[in-house]
């Protein structure tokens, strides 16, 4: 279960770098086709979640698997985790 901080920062990202509005943020929302973005704000979404969560995403291979804003919040939630659990603070993959 993604924890509910989890979700809420990644809206607020949405929102502040998007303008995305809120009601639109459902978990099963593509973030191509049902939110808009596009290859270059993908750049720049990667470096709002790195910069609000202190987590590095770049350099993951998962990456390329998201396509929904719940996958969003699951890869974020896996990423805490093994952070959590990771005495170098980087995940291994």
């Amino acid at each position: 279960m993604v924890e509910q901080h989890i979700i809420d920062l990644t809206n607020e990202v949405f929102e502040e770098s998007f303008e995305i509005e809120i009601e639109k943020l459902q978990p099963e929302m593509n973030i191509f086709n049902d939110l808009g973005l596009d290859s270059l704000d993908i750049v720049d979404l990667v470096v709002a979640l790195q910069n609000k969560f202190g987590v590095r995403i770049r350099s993951d291979e998962r990456v390329r698997n998201i396509r929904t804003l719940g996958d969003i919040y699951q890869f974020i939630s896996a990423l805490k985790n093994e952070g959590l659990s990771s005495s170098d603070g980087r995940g291994q993959e």
